[in-house]
């Protein structure tokens, strides 16, 4: 059987339409035959697009779907990122002790002729430098004494410090170690306890374990209000959503993030119902970036900017399946305005500019309008229009252009929104480790404390460091800026 090509397919259809207009300027065709042929044509323009667009496979490339769900491109050439990343403060933790030994190597006789050196001054000094680490375990015994009063014959015993309130307890350097290996570094729970036998010669319950996350998540109660309060005074907002097992069903984290700051909350669904439920997008004000979702252009108090990554990614996929000249162009556009306010200090384009960019968008909108196959619904006939991939773009960005281009009207507002997806994308790492969460209440300790050490990380601070800051009581203030 021979294989139905999308390329032969449009190039025999664009065939038979150039005979039918030329048959059609010699008179041949009666109008109302013409009529209902420009109709079959119509139809068969729309089923070919929708044919075309179901023949090209979504990747990570040309689609919403991320690379682990998709076929590796072998032909790609794009290499990695090579920045240097995040500035680190050197800070180190307050349990850690250096000792430095220095050795000095003598030279007592001539290696050449065998001459005494002994009491010969050294030129200079070459020196060699080896660091390694060693695990040192310090045990803290307090004794409180007992006495009984020999007059009253009542016991009195001395008093413990406040840090030790039972038989046995484990120091805030263990703590840290603890929530960082699980958290910070996603370190399933078990390995965690075998690390720890390793080092220390005991093994720390689960529970015990578990009992100082629900700690950290407590402490940072306070933490978490004050950034909510600082994110929504800000100007521009990235926003996301993932979801995650808990207790065998699915929910939701929400992020949120602007400047330094990382927040997320998790939450049994996913639509308007949640978002009013974590109060941060109806209170906001500003420019809420995101993948357009429907559920958040539903609010109307902030203004919106779209994610460029995502309308390149569709546009490539039109283009691969349709090759309309439309879509070449609006992707060749936003590219060379992203491009240009990239290489500027205050990130955005004049009022001129801004105009001529408006002017060129709408341009490419019309001329793709009368490109493609748009079948307009009649008052008699009921029940969903059919739209290709293209209509249902075209749409979108004829709606939303303002939101669309916003990254070139407002500094404050990126092209993409790929802070709120790397912000996620650690939430996936500890899904492929731990599998699920078996509570709700240790998935929400998860979302508070990895939003507080991502947002310590922006601002330098190793997780170690952080959460050693929030055991001793020293949470550091928040800024957006």
């Amino acid at each position: 059987m021979t294989e139905l090509k999308k390329e032969s397919l449009r190039e025999n259809f664009n065939l038979l339409k150039s005979d039918y207009e030329k048959i059609t300027k010699q008179h041949k065709v009666t109008p109302e035959l013409s009529a209902v042929i420009k109709s079959l044509i119509m139809l068969m323009e729309l089923m070919i697009a929708i044919f075309m667009e179901k023949k090209v496979k979504k990747t990570s490339s040309n689609s919403h779907k991320p690379s682990s769900q998709t076929e590796k491109d072998q032909t790609s050439t794009q290499s990695g990122s090579k920045g240097k990343g995040k500035d680190i403060n050197d800070l180190t933790s307050d349990n850690c002790k250096v000792r430095e030994s220095i050795k000095l190597v003598t030279v007592t006789t001539c290696d050449h002729c065998g001459e005494d050196l002994s009491s010969q001054p050294s030129d200079k000094i070459e020196r060699r430098t080896k660091i390694d680490i060693f695990f040192e375990k310090r045990v803290e015994h307090v004794d409180a004494e007992v006495k009984e009063c020999p007059d009253c014959h009542g016991i009195t015993k001395g008093s413990f410090p406040m840090d030790m309130p039972g038989p046995l307890q484990y120091g805030k350097g263990i703590r840290a170690f603890v929530i960082n290996l699980l958290l910070g570094q996603f370190i399933a729970l078990g390995r965690v306890q075998k690390t720890l036998r390793v080092l220390i010669g005991h093994v720390i319950s689960e529970a015990t374990i578990l009992k100082y996350v629900m700690q950290l998540y407590y402490a940072l109660e306070i933490w978490e209000l004050h950034a909510k309060d600082e994110i929504l005074q800000s100007k521009a907002m990235n926003c996301d959503e993932t979801s995650l097992r808990v207790d065998k069903k699915k929910q939701w984290i929400h992020s949120y993030s602007s400047g330094d700051i990382t927040l997320k909350f998790l939450h049994e669904k996913r639509g308007c119902e949640a978002i009013d439920d974590i109060g941060i997008i109806p209170l906001y004000g500003g420019t809420c970036i995101h993948d357009c979702w429907s559920a958040y252009l539903s609010y109307h108090n902030c203004k919106h900017g779209l994610c460029g990554s995502h309308l390149l990614r569709e546009l490539q996929f039109i283009i691969e399946s349709n090759d309309y000249h439309w879509e070449k162009n609006m992707k060749k556009l936003l590219k060379k305005i992203a491009k240009i306010i990239s290489k500027r200090k205050n990130k955005k384009l004049t009022e001129k500019e801004y105009f001529d960019l408006l002017k060129n968008f709408r341009n490419i909108i019309t001329r793709g309008k009368k490109e493609l196959p748009i079948i307009v619904r009649t008052p008699e006939k009921k029940g969903r229009v059919a739209k290709s991939d293209a209509h249902n773009l075209l749409e979108m960005l004829d709606e939303h252009e303002e939101a669309v281009l916003a990254f070139a009207r407002y500094s404050e507002v990126s092209f993409t929104n790929n802070r709120a997806e790397r912000d996620l994308r650690m939430a996936k790492v500890k899904k492929k480790v731990s599998g699920c969460f078996r509570s709700a209440e240790f998935a929400k300790a998860y979302c508070r404390i990895s939003s507080y050490l991502q947002t310590m990380e922006n601002q330098g601070y190793h997780p170690m460091i952080a959460i050693q800051m929030v055991l001793d009581g020293k949470i550091p203030e928040i800024k957006v800026a």
